[in-house]
């Protein structure tokens, strides 16, 4: 016979009457006299359970004056001790994990994560004496008869009838396992305890929390929804099949297969081989074992961690004893639950590997940022600003130390050449505005493309956005760069990139000596033509002076030559054509002379100053872009870096067979 462990009214049961209600509040609260009064209640014979036992002492103790010192107590609960295994690290890590990709992935795949640590926490705060271990099978499959040899009583209903069983059935060996009950909602109509004869066996099994449920291949959808139900929270299970429906891909596909990683808490028994003539019941076992290695599923054989396979006859008897032994050492290491929660944390991790795990290194080279500073140096016309700088500077230089008379001449071509202030730049066409924002985007895409080859989907993502928006403005600043004179120190250069927006463009190029320099007739990013012309006067080389003096020399000599040869033609001075001759055609031929070789001298000079302004304005560029869409996109990787590494401290714990 067997004892309900709570009276209460549970679900589906009709409304008791006031003194009803009373005596089950008496009868919870065990107090000693209820205890007593309970016995005969219960036929006068109740000793099947550990309460019964204990009120039966009790009430002998109290006849023969031996009554205890302690009064009576309520069963208490011993919380769950975590052990020093890898199990707490690991829930740690999945826990921060999730709440660093909250940001980057959506619900749905964050979901089963959550649920795992959500019951995980759930069973750390109850019993850790208690393994609760769920007996499930298929229709016919003999589970209920198994549950109830196991219980010694029958306590869970048989029959012919199917399905026999409507709602999960629990029997508990001992006291304080009601909280571990609550989690599985099985009411207390439905609560049990076993038949024990004080073997060795029964002590072994102190601690276990059975748990028979309905058919798992049900025609009933609730029945089916509850053992999905149940089956996520019990700490390890038995499956129960038959020599008929062994290999039902139901089983198989739907249980087995998926819960291949939980091979360490899972128990496969073939029962009803009493049914089997000779050796056949050897041949299924052995192909049932095959069918398990097809689903994945390892076996503990030869002392190896895995799924128990064995046979019996849950109608006979033959092999439940062996079941039983095996039952109580797994429940006296009372390691089941961290088992389990280690399992679930192992198919959680399986689950978002494909949103963490990437293929390769991604990342942002060397090579990838060289390039993308080359692309935006082409963009901005680094290249065309140093050869304009490099013209400026001799034109310059053949201002200061060319004859008049040609300056002056070149002054009157200055006005009439598109770029002066004369004639001022004309917008370039549109074709030409078309391809310099073009290589702006193209420049970007590329560099997204790369740093982010390689990631899983979100993460890329994540990666691409963080360029693409970081790049919004970026033309403009990058006019903004090629156009604005300024500061002289780059770090000016970057602080404006990171500000945003044309209005926040980076300044201008500064050259040797603070002359800021700007592309002749170059189209910038946005498509918009600079100017030219230069915001401050070059540096002069040491020779200068002396080009200038033997330059203004040969000017004198002409003209005083010129003066000597209309004096004597007017008779002013007397006649001699030879010498003023002489005089004012070394002027003349001198000027051409020192000009020529001022333009050969400032060769080396403009063409260092020019490989300086286009390396400033190379630098410029590479700082705003970093400043824009490096540093953003590095961002990103390094958030996928952190939380790769919490992924690796998630699975590479794993205590579970896979």
């Amino acid at each position: 016979m067997t004892a309900v462990i709570d009276e209460g009214p549970g679900r589906g049961e009709s409304p008791t009457s006031h003194e009803d209600r009373n005596r089950n509040h008496r009868s919870r609260r065990r107090t000693p006299d209820d205890l007593r009064t309970a016995v005969p209640e219960a036929g006068g014979d109740w000793n099947d359970g550990l309460i019964a036992r204990r009120a039966a002492a009790k009430g002998a103790d109290t006849e023969t004056g031996n009554a205890p010192n302690d009064e009576v107590r309520l069963p208490q609960v011993e919380a769950y001790v975590p052990s020093s295994g890898p199990l707490r690290p690991r829930l740690d890590a999945l826990r921060e994990l999730v709440g660093l990709s909250r940001a980057r992935l959506d619900r749905a795949t964050l979901a089963e994560a959550g649920r795992v640590l959500d019951e995980a926490a759930a069973r750390q705060r109850l019993s850790s004496r208690h393994t609760v271990v769920a007996i499930a099978g298929a229709t016919g499959s003999g589970k209920s008869t198994l549950f109830n040899s196991l219980a010694g009583a029958p306590i869970s209903d048989t029959g012919l009838r199917r399905p026999t069983t409507s709602a999960p059935i629990a029997c508990s060996w001992t006291d304080g396992a009601a909280g571990l009950l609550d989690r599985l909602a099985i009411p207390g109509r439905l609560r049990r305890r076993p038949q024990q004869s004080g073997t060795d066996a029964d002590e072994a099994l102190q601690g276990l929390v059975l748990v028979d449920l309905p058919d798992h291949d049900s025609a009933a959808t609730g029945h089916r929804d509850q053992v999905d139900r149940v089956l996520a929270l019990v700490d390890a299970v038995i499956w129960v099949v038959d020599p008929e429906k062994y290999a039902d891909a139901a089983l198989h596909e739907r249980y087995l297969r998926p819960l291949a990683g939980h091979a360490e808490i899972t128990f496969v028994v073939l029962n009803q081989i009493d049914r089997l003539p000779g050796d056949a019941a050897d041949q299924v076992l052995d192909d049932l074992r095959r069918l398990l290695d097809e689903d994945g599923m390892a076996l503990g054989e030869h002392g190896e961690p895995g799924a128990t396979v064995m046979s019996l006859s849950a109608l006979t008897g033959e092999g439940v004893g062996e079941l039983r032994e095996v039952l109580g050492r797994f429940v006296q290491e009372r390691t089941a639950a961290a088992r389990r929660l280690s399992a679930d944390v192992d198919a959680a991790a399986a689950r978002l590997r494909p949103v963490y795990v990437a293929e390769g290194r991604p990342g942002l080279g060397e090579g990838a940022r060289e390039e993308f500073a080359d692309r935006l140096a082409e963009a901005v016309g680094a290249a065309a600003a140093g050869q304009a700088v490099e013209r400026e500077w001799r034109r310059n230089a053949g201002r200061a130390c060319g004859t008049p008379w040609l300056r002056l001449w070149r002054w009157y071509e200055s006005t009439r050449r598109p770029g002066s202030l004369e004639c001022p730049a004309q917008p370039a066409p549109p074709e030409e505005q078309l391809t310099a924002r073009q290589r702006v985007e193209q420049a970007v895409r590329t560099v997204a493309d790369e740093a982010a080859d390689g990631l899983p989907g979100p993460w890329a993502q994540a990666v691409r956005e963080a360029a693409v928006n970081g790049a919004e403005g970026l033309p403009e600043a990058l006019d903004e760069l090629a156009e604005r004179a300024g500061s002289t120190d780059g770090r000016g250069w970057a602080v404006s990139c990171f500000s945003g927006g044309a209005a926040g463009g980076a300044q201008g190029s500064v050259g040797p000596g603070g002359s800021t320099v700007v592309a002749t007739g170059v189209a910038g990013a946005s498509g918009v033509a600079h100017s030219g012309r230069v915001g401050g006067k070059p540096p002069r080389p040491r020779w200068w002076p002396a080009a200038v003096l033997a330059q203004a020399s040969m000017t004198l000599l002409q003209i005083f030559g010129g003066l000597w040869l209309v004096g004597q033609i007017v008779g002013v001075l007397e006649p001699g054509l030879l010498t003023p001759a002489l005089v004012m055609l070394a002027g003349i031929t001198g000027g051409p002379l020192v000009e020529w070789s001022c333009a050969a001298a400032s060769r080396g000079p403009a063409r260092r100053h020019g490989q300086e302004a286009e390396r400033q304005l190379r630098e410029a560029a590479a700082a705003c872009g970093r400043a824009r869409v490096l540093d953003p996109v590095a961002a990103e990787l390094v958030r996928y870096r952190e939380v790769r590494e919490r992924y690796v401290t998630v699975t590479e714990f794993s205590t579970t067979v896979r």
